[in-house]
C-alpha cells in the first residue's frame, strides 16, 4: 500500500454500529501503517543513515552527491503522510472501543432490568400484568423545542416508568441519568397526568439547549 492509499483508508470516519471485527480491521490497518513507516525509515538508514532533518546539501550549498536525494525526499514525504494516517487510525480505534464499551454497558443495563422484572414476576402478588404504577419522580420544567417537549412530556407529569427505572429500583436521579446516557436510540416513559396513564417515546438527543432531554425532573417524597 502506498502512502496515498494509506491516507485514503486511514481518513474514513466510523459510521453506524461498531463491531469487534471493525476494531480488528482498524488494528490491522494500524499495524500496516506502522510497517510502512518502518520500511521508509530503513530507506533513510540505507542512505548514509540520514534521518528526517539532516540537510541534503553539502557545506558549500550544493546537493549532496553521496545520497540518493530522490529516495530520501520520497521516504521523508511518505513518513510524514503515514504518521498523519497513524494518528487518524488511532483516533478511530479509540472511538470504536468507546462505542463498543458503551454498547456493552447498555446491553448489561438492559439485561439487568429484564432479570429484575423476571424475578419480580415470580414473587407472590406480582405479575407481568401488574407492573409498578406508583410515581417516583415529577417533571417540573420543560424547554420548548427540546426532546422532552417533542416526546409530549408536560410539566407536573408524574413518572411511573422511565426506561428500566421504576419505583422499586429508583434510588436517586443518577438512575435516570444512567438510562439517558445509554438510550440515545430512545426509551419508553410512562407518566400519570391528571389521573390518566400516558406512555410516551422519549429520544435523548443533543439539541440547541443543555443536556439530552431539555427538562428538569425531581424525585417525589416516598
Amino acid at each position: 500500500m502506498s502512502a496515498r492509499q494509506g491516507r485514503q483508508s486511514g481518513g474514513s470516519s466510523l459510521v453506524g454500529a461498531v463491531s469487534v471485527s471493525d476494531v480488528q480491521e482498524l488494528m490491522r490497518r494500524k499495524d500496516e501503517i506502522e510497517a510502512q513507516i518502518q520500511a521508509n525509515y530503513e530507506v533513510l538508514d540505507s542512505q548514509k543513515g540520514i534521518g528526517m532533518n539532516e540537510p541534503l546539501v553539502d557545506s558549500e550549498g550544493y546537493p549532496r552527491s553521496d545520497v540518493d536525494l530522490y529516495q530520501v525526499r520520497t521516504a521523508r514525504h511518505n513518513i510524514i503522510c503515514l504518521q498523519n494516517d497513524h494518528k487518524e487510525v488511532m483516533k478511530q480505534v479509540e472511538e470504536a472501543l468507546h462505542q463498543l464499551h458503551a454498547h456493552d454497558k447498555e446491553k448489561q443495563a438492559r439485561d439487568m432490568a429484564e432479570a429484575e422484572e423476571e424475578a419480580m414476576s415470580h414473587k407472590p402478588g406480582h405479575s407481568m400484568s401488574h407492573r409498578p404504577s406508583q410515581a417516583f419522580a415529577k417533571v417540573n420544567s420543560i424547554s420548548p423545542g427540546s426532546p422532552a417537549s417533542t416526546a409530549g412530556l408536560q410539566v407536573d407529569d408524574e413518572i411511573t416508568e422511565f426506561g428500566s427505572v421504576n419505583v422499586q429500583n429508583f434510588h436517586s436521579l443518577s438512575n435516570i441519568s444512567t438510562v439517558v446516557q445509554h438510550s440515545e436510540g430512545g426509551l419508553n416513559v410512562v407518566v400519570m397526568r391528571r389521573g390518566e396513564k400516558h406512555q410516551l417515546r422519549l429520544v435523548p438527543t443533543r439539541w440547541s439547549g443543555k443536556g439530552l432531554l431539555g427538562c428538569n425532573i425531581i424525585p417525589l417524597q416516598r
